[in-house]
């Protein structure tokens, strides 16, 4: 009986985060909706990117933009960036996504970073160089971050966006992480294909 309410806890905390998530996202997730929006229509692309558990989320969402949602419609131009150790043997951990930011991105592209970490700092110097690389190609911003995201906060533009999960526990930010993302990916359909009826 103790699993079994430990296991029922782990529910109600999640729901918990939701209804806060739900006041503290709605507008941010608003926000990055309409950046890639226009990144998207003005020809740009969207890249994705996120460490361990997050790059799941990374690859998942860039397949959910590139195939489709829940929606048919044309691919968009999205790719998940690669996190992988063959990369990693061959650059310093710090600038694996900056070189690929580097490499593939262009004004008007959108960078999207999914920390799952609340002030990890090794995590914080791997997002920070791809930010930096990201402002120098002049490319628009999406941070879906965790706890306060103070480590990374500081280094966005105002017209950047930040999603900041209010939770330190990483299981619960990777779960609102993800409906965050789902929120994120209808409200792109929405805005490019109108509503549906039956949503």
């Amino acid at each position: 009986l103790m699993l079994e309410q430990r296991i029922q806890q782990q529910f109600f905390e999640s729901a918990d985060l939701q209804y806060q998530a739900a006041e503290v996202l709605g507008r941010p997730i608003e926000q990055a909706a309409a950046a890639l929006v226009a990144g998207l229509t003005a020809g740009g692309r969207v890249l994705v990117a996120g460490l361990g558990a997050s790059a799941s989320l990374a690859q998942l969402v860039a397949a959910e933009l590139t195939g489709c949602f829940e929606r048919e419609r044309p691919g968009l131009a999205a790719l998940a960036l690669a996190s992988d150790s063959a990369l990693l043997t061959r650059l310093p951990a710090p600038q694996v996504f900056a070189k690929q930011v580097q490499a593939l991105g262009q004004g008007g592209d959108v960078l999207v970073l999914i920390d799952g970490h609340a002030g990890d700092a090794p995590h914080a110097q791997v997002f920070e160089a791809a930010i930096a690389a990201a402002q120098a190609r002049d490319m628009s911003i999406v941070l879906l971050g965790a706890g306060a995201a103070a480590a990374l906060r500081g280094r966005l533009k105002e017209t950047d966006v930040l999603l900041a999960v209010p939770h330190e526990r990483a299981a619960r930010v990777l779960e609102t992480q993800l409906l965050a993302l789902h929120c994120l990916c209808d409200a792109l359909d929405v805005q490019l294909m109108g509503e549906q009826d039956n949503a």
